[in-house]
Order: C-alpha cells, then sequence, then structure tokens
C-alpha cells in the first residue's frame, strides 16, 4: 500500500532544511511531499516564505518524542532529515526508519555515531527494506563518488581498478555549515566520555566492521606532491569521507580491490616556499575554533551560496606508471548550496529510481551512476576526466 508522501523533510525550519524545502518547492512541483519539525508556527512561516503552496502538508515531530517520530517515518517513501548533531538528535529516527521499513538520508559526518548505528541497525534494516544512507552532502558525495567513477573509469581502461586513488581540493568558496561544526563539538564530547571510540574515529576503516585493510597514507602532514606540481595539507573532511569511500568499497564486495590505498589533502595556493608555507599554515589552522563561523541554524546569504563553488581532483596511480584524472565539481558553495541540492537529489533517487535494497548504506554503494546522473543534470555537479 502506497505511503501518504514520498519524501518528508524533517528540519525543514532549520537553516540547510528550508534550503532543501525551498529546492524541493522550486523544482519539484508534482511531488508528495511534507515538510516536519518542532513547531507548527514555525512550519507555516517557513512554507509561507520559500512559496511552496499553501496546502503543502506540514508534520510536528520531535526528536525527544519518539512516538511522534515513529509515527512520521510511517507517513513516508523516504525521510530527509538535516536535524543535527545527529549523535544528538537523530538515533530516534534511524532506529523507526529501521523498524518500519522507511528511506533515510542524512548529513552526517560523524563517524563514531554511524558505526553504532551500523552495528545496532543493519540487520533490521536489512530484513524490514529500510534503505538508510549517511553522508548525503559535501561529506561525503563528491569524493565517494568521485572515487567510484574514476575506478569505473580506470577498469574500463586497463581493465583492473587502481591500487592508489588520490583525492585533492584544488579550490573551494564557502565555509562549512554550522551543523558540522556543532557535530565535531558533539564528537569530542562523545570522545570523552567513551575513549574506545578512538579506535572508530582513527581508523580509515572504522565503518568496515570486519575488515581492515592496508596501511593508509599519512594526511596529517604537509608536503610537496609530484601528481598536483603543488604543496598540499591536511583536509578536514578527510577523516570521514576516507572512511566513507572504503565502506562503498567494501559494500560492493571490493571492486577497488582488497588492498587499495586513499587519502584526501587540499591544494595549497603558491609556488615553491610561498606553497609550503602555506601548506603549514592550513595544516595549523582549526576552521572549527574560536567563536567565529555560523551556528546551527545560521547560515550564508543567498549570494554568498551562489558565488561559492568548488573543484576536487581523483588522481589514479598505478604501479607502472599508468594513471587516469577525473574532477568534480560543484557549481555552489559546498556546505549549504550544494549539499541542499546533493541531499534532495539523494532521496530523490532512492524514491523514483528504486535503487538498492534494505540496509545501511554509503551514496557510492547504493545509488552511484543514477545519482551522478541526477547530480550532472539537476544538481550542478560535473565528472568529468582530465588529461
Amino acid at each position: 500500500m502506497a505511503r501518504e508522501f514520498s519524501i518528508i523533510v524533517y528540519g525543514a525550519t532549520g537553516f540547510t532544511g528550508r534550503l532543501v524545502a525551498e529546492y524541493l518547492a522550486a523544482n519539484y512541483p508534482d511531488l508528495r511531499w511534507a515538510m516536519a519539525g518542532r513547531s507548527q508556527a514555525k512550519l507555516e512561516q517557513v512554507r509561507a516564505e520559500i512559496g511552496a503552496p499553501a496546502a503543502l502538508p506540514l508534520v510536528v515531530a520531535d526528536a525527544a518524542d519518539p512516538a511522534s517520530v515513529a509515527a512520521l517515518v510511517q507517513r513516508a517513501d523516504v525521510v530527509i532529515t538535516t536535524v543535527g548533531p545527529y549523535q544528538l538528535y537523530g538515533t530516534p529516527l534511524v532506529a523507526a526508519c529501521a523498524a518500519h521499513g522507511t528511506g533515510y538520508v542524512d548529513l552526517c559526518g560523524e563517524p563514531g555515531w554511524m558505526r553504532e548505528m551500523i552495528d545496532k541497525h543493519q540487520d533490521e534494516a536489512k530484513a524490514s527494506g529500510a534503505r538508510i544512507v549517511f553522508s548525503c552532502g559535501f561529506d561525503s558525495i563528491p569524493f565517494d563518488l568521485g572515487v567510484q567513477q574514476l575506478q569505473k573509469l580506470c577498469t574500463e581502461r586497463f581493465g583492473t581498478p587502481a591500487p592508489r586513488i588520490k583525492g585533492r581540493v584544488r579550490a573551494m568558496q564557502g565555509g562549512f555549515s554550522g551543523g558540522t561544526a556543532a557535530s565535531l563539538k558533539a564528537t569530542l564530547a562523545a570522545l570523552a566520555r567513551n575513549p574506545s571510540l578512538v579506535k572508530v574515529l582513527g581508523s580509515s576503516f572504522g565503518l568496515t566492521p570486519g575488515f581492515e585493510g592496508p596501511d593508509q597514507p599519512n594526511m596529517m602532514l604537509p608536503h610537496f606532491d609530484s601528481a598536483v606540481n603543488a604543496w598540499v595539507a591536511p583536509f578536514v573532511m578527510a577523516p570521514i569521507n576516507t572512511k566513507n569511500v572504503h565502506r562503498t568499497n567494501v559494500l560492493l564486495g571490493h571492486p577497488y580491490g582488497r588492498d587499495f590505498r586513499y587519502d584526501e589533502m587540499m591544494v595549497a595556493p603558491g609556488l615553491g616556499e610561498m606553497g609550503k608555507a602555506a601548506a603549514e599554515a592550513i595544516a595549523k589552522y582549526n576552521p572549527f575554533g574560536g567563536e567565529g563561523g555560523p551556528k546551527p541554524g545560521e547560515g550564508p546569504s543567498k549570494e554568498d551560496r551562489e558565488n561559492g563553488f568548488y573543484d576536487i581532483l581523483f588522481v589514479a596511480e598505478y604501479p607502472d606508471g599508468r594513471g587516469a584524472r577525473l574532477s568534480v565539481k560543484g557549481d555552489r558553495d559546498p556546505g549549504y548550496g550544494s549539499t541542499s541540492k546533493m541531499i534532495a537529489e539523494s532521496a530523490l533517487c532512492l524514491v523514483e529510481d528504486q535503487t538498492g535494497q534494505g540496509g545501511i548504506w554509503t551514496p557510492g554503494a547504493i545509488m552511484g551512476d543514477a545519482l551522478v546522473k541526477r547530480l550532472e543534470s539537476r544538481a550542478g555537479l560535473s565528472f568529468v576526466e582530465e588529461s
């Protein structure tokens, strides 16, 4: 029996949730969907402000009231949730979706919580048919799908996957979201309470229970990288992205090989000693430190979002010198403008393209080519081979 809604946007009164709702309202007028949040009055206000139809259904639900969350998930095929930090507010929703066979997409970059949910709910989600997909924003879709598309190219061209891929963030305008900063703080607090999380957080294979691959490249030290002819520095999202990339490989049966090595770094501006100095400065910089930057629920202006962009290069290397390159670019700021489009299209991919079976997934493992096609045609991303 068909459910009432194809999609419910949970957290629609928050900054990112509002952007998701605005995107759906503007681009999918025939979609059966609803907005959900804690306050009926705020939902009504957002519905009016984003220009959604006055008849668009609203659902009141609160993470602190598991019964309201359970009622919500039973009305939708897929729930989009932007309510984070997920380790503080997401557990009842994942549990309800796993129990009731409801699809789920989020923006999570909290590997300790993700591993806990995998351990607790993987079998239940598989049995109920719930397709639960973490990390459907800037972390980790461009990286997860970038590696996947490059490995697809390598396998077609060379007959074997590349044993080594480098992810290099060449340019990026627009900061990380307030939710990302709050998630990091919640993760540090969880680590203080539960030191055993160190193993999950510190390993590139923290999200692949039962599989531990080879030693991975050091991503903490600035160095000169001949692959991009520049100095590179640590990239703050690498600890979550690399885990998702390796989880995709495991979930799909190791199409990248069991000895696959992957790292992510940020290209430092400047040449020679200037590049080295810039890389060292980036390595010391904490983008989440201090009191500046957006708080959860806040974000940049429409102009700043539209002026934002990112450019990521993926370099495949073989021991005999063969290789290939692929770039992933986005046309909005990574933390909000592009992320809101990516999570919306991820949910629509589950609904309309009917990808995958029940379980806890990465975007690359369950949606792959179908999501790439959507992102290129609708969400301003490009996946292009470079010479």
